[in-house]
C-alpha cells in the first residue's frame, strides 16, 4: 500500500517559469552588455547633437557687457582677489561634518530592526559624540557672526538691558 504523504522533492518551492524562458536569455558578455553600450552611444549622440545644434543655431555676438561676470545681478566691483574670513571655511567644515553624520544615520535606520538594542546603543554613543562636538564649536564661538565683542562685555550689556 502506498503512503499518501508527499515526497520531499515535491515540497520544495520551484518558480513557475515558462518553458521557453531560458531560450532567449543572453549567455555571453557581448550579449549581456549590448544594451548598456547602446544606451551609452545614444547618450553621447544626444549630447553631441544638442551641443552642435546650439553652436550652429545660437548667437555669436560678443560685447564687453556680455563678457563681464554676472554675480547675483550686481555689477562686479573691485578685485576678485579679496581675502575671506576664516569663519566661512570653519562653517563649511562644520557643515560637512554634520552632513556626514546624516549619511551615517540613514543606513542605521534601514537596518535598525536587525541591530536591536546593540545598534541603538551604538547610535546613541555616536549622536552623543556629535552633540559634544557641536557644543564645543558653539562654546568656541565659531557659529557667531556678529561683531566681535568680549563675552564679559556682552553679559554686562544684557544685564544693563534688564535694569531698564
Amino acid at each position: 500500500m502506498e503512503c499518501l504523504e508527499p515526497k520531499p522533492e515535491a515540497l520544495r518551492w520551484q518558480p513557475a517559469l515558462p518553458l521557453h524562458a531560458n531560450e532567449n536569455m543572453p549567455t555571453t558578455y557581448p550579449e549581456l552588455y549590448f544594451p548598456v553600450v547602446v544606451q551609452i552611444i545614444i547618450a553621447i549622440a544626444v549630447a553631441a547633437g544638442l551641443i552642435g545644434a546650439s553652436t550652429l543655431l545660437g548667437k555669436h555676438g560678443h560685447s564687453p557687457l556680455k563678457d563681464t561676470p554676472y554675480e547675483s545681478g550686481m555689477a562686479p566691483v573691485g578685485s576678485a582677489r579679496e581675502r575671506f574670513s576664516v569663519k566661512f571655511y570653519l562653517v563649511g567644515m562644520i557643515f560637512i561634518l554634520f552632513d556626514i553624520e546624516a549619511v551615517f544615520l540613514f543606513p542605521w535606520v534601514v537596518v535598525f530592526r536587525e541591530l536591536k538594542l546593540f545598534g541603538l546603543a551604538e547610535m546613541f554613543v555616536f549622536v552623543v559624540l556629535v552633540l559634544v562636538g557641536f557644543f564645543y564649536v558653539y562654546k568656541k564661538g565659531v557659529l557667531e557672526w556678529g561683531p566681535e565683542v568680549k563675552r564679559g562685555a556682552l553679559k554686562a550689556m544684557k544685564m544693563s538691558d534688564l535694569d531698564q
